[in-house]
C-alpha cells in the first residue's frame, strides 16, 4: 500500500475522533473543521517519518487549538445563518452549561480536561502529548477542575468528570 493511501485509510478511521476532540477544545463546528483539517494537512507533511500517527495526530490537534485560540481572529462568529438545531442525547442545559464553562478557561486547561476526561487519556499520555511532565499535567487538572466548579457553580455537582 502507497504512502498516501495508507494517510487516506488513517484520516478516514480517525476524523470522528479527531472531530469531537476538536468540537470539545473549539467548542464550535466551523473552528473544529479547521481544527481537524490543519492537523491532517501537517500530518501529510511528515507521514513518512512519524511512528505513531495517532498520538502525532493528537498532539497536533491540541498545539494548533492553542496556537489558533493566541491569534486576534479566533474570537469571530459567522453569523450568515441561522444555525442548524440538532436533538442529541442528555441534558441540553447542561451540555451549554459545561461547553460555556470549557470556553471561560485558559486553552492549555481546556486541552488538559478534554484529553484527560473526553479522551480518557492517562496523565502520563497528556504530558506526552502536550510536552509537560507529569506533575505540571496533575496540578493543572486540579486548578482547571476548581476553576471549572467556579464557573458551573450548582451545575458542578450534576457533573461527573
Amino acid at each position: 500500500m502507497s504512502g498516501t493511501a495508507e494517510f487516506e485509510e488513517f484520516a478516514r478511521a480517525r476524523i470522528p475522533q479527531l472531530y469531537r476532540t476538536a468540537w470539545l477544545l473549539a467548542g464550535d463546528r466551523h473552528h473544529a473543521e479547521d481544527l481537524v483539517q490543519e492537523t491532517l494537512a501537517k500530518l501529510l507533511t511528515v507521514w513518512s517519518r512519524i511512528e505513531n500517527p495517532g498520538a502525532y495526530a493528537r498532539t497536533a490537534l491540541v498545539r494548533t487549538y492553542i496556537s489558533q485560540r493566541r491569534r486576534k481572529s479566533w474570537g469571530e462568529r459567522p453569523t450568515g445563518e441561522v444555525p442548524e438545531v440538532v436533538e442529541r442525547p442528555g441534558d441540553p442545559e447542561l451540555r451549554m452549561a459545561l461547553q460555556g464553562a470549557l470556553a471561560e478557561l485558559a486553552p492549555l486547561d481546556r486541552a488538559v480536561l478534554v484529553l484527560r476526561f473526553f479522551e480518557d487519556r492517562s496523565v502520563e499520555q497528556v504530558a506526552l502529548d502536550l510536552g509537560k511532565t507529569t506533575s505540571a499535567i496533575t496540578t493543572r487538572t486540579a486548578r482547571a477542575l476548581n476553576r471549572l466548579r467556579a464557573v458551573l457553580g450548582d451545575d458542578a455537582q450534576l457533573i461527573a468528570l
